[in-house]
């Protein structure tokens, strides 16, 4: 996708939602922010591919590719759109304790690999609106989850 002759990036990701609506967040590691798991497609996956992947990377979950609902391609940023999907959990995921996140980057000052998400939370639709970056915030509460 093409915005001028500037490339537009696409970053996948999942709404996981359990039975009473909440929106299953990651903290983003030293950051006061939480976040959904999402990514910017490999070479040759398709956005559920990538989807999955980044929820599996960045939450160790898995769900087989039909309970995967797409929610379509939103606006984000100038040089990004977000291509979203949720997977309702209904009352299967009671406690976080088992999430872990594998997907790495070196440490600013140490250079030690370091997760990219450090804790887990379900959130309310209130919640979001001060737990997320302003900008994710307005997507997700746009899109009616």
């Amino acid at each position: 996708m093409r915005k001028g002759s500037a490339p537009i990036d696409v970053s996948c990701g999942t709404l996981v939602v359990d039975a009473t609506g909440r929106l299953l967040l990651g903290h983003v590691t030293h950051t006061p922010r939480w976040d959904i798991p999402k990514g910017l497609l490999d070479p040759g996956e398709t956005t559920l591919e990538a989807a999955m992947r980044e929820l599996r990377e960045e939450m160790g979950l898995e769900f087989p590719p039909e309970a995967f609902r797409e929610l379509g391609r939103f606006d984000y940023r100038r040089d990004k759109m977000l291509h979203l999907y949720r997977v309702d959990v209904g009352a299967t995921l009671p406690d976080l304790a088992h999430l872990t996140c594998t997907s790495m980057y070196p440490h600013h000052a140490t250079g030690a690999p370091t997760p990219e998400m450090d804790g887990f939370r379900w959130a309310t639709r209130d919640e979001v609106a001060t737990l997320c970056w302003p900008r994710m915030a307005a997507r997700l509460l746009a899109i009616g989850w």
